[in-house]
């Protein structure tokens, strides 16, 4: 209930800063991405303004994502290392259950086996 109520709070004014944007910013800019001849531009495109905004700033958004995700592989990589370890001390956890389910309990060995690498600063 709480988190509708913040994104409502959060969306609806920039709902309402967009459309003003929009509203406001109605006027055909031409960009030219020739920037030798600003007479005859060899590619340029017109198109209102508030278009041209807002494609900068989903422009913005995907390359901040994109840095970030690249940034984080470095720990995705351990998270995967740490769960293939996991995985084989639970493998190997259920194999020693099954053999010595009649016996004595099995000597435990205390020493770590599941290692993460050094952080390479």
């Amino acid at each position: 209930m709480i988190r509708k109520f913040a994104k409502a709070l959060i969306l609806i004014p920039l709902a309402i800063v967009i459309v003003s944007l929009a509203v406001a910013n109605r006027q055909i800019v031409t960009v030219s991405l020739d920037p030798f001849d600003q007479a005859h531009p060899a590619a340029a495109v017109a198109l209102p303004l508030y278009v041209l905004i807002l494609l900068l700033v989903i422009a913005g958004v995907v390359i901040g994502g994109v840095a970030a995700w690249l940034r984080q592989g470095k720990w995705r990589w351990r998270a995967r290392l740490a769960e293939s370890q996991a995985h084989e001390l639970r493998v190997e956890n259920d194999r020693l259950t099954r053999r010595d389910a009649g016996g004595p309990p099995p000597a435990v060995d205390y020493s770590p086996r599941l290692t993460i690498p050094p952080s390479a600063r």
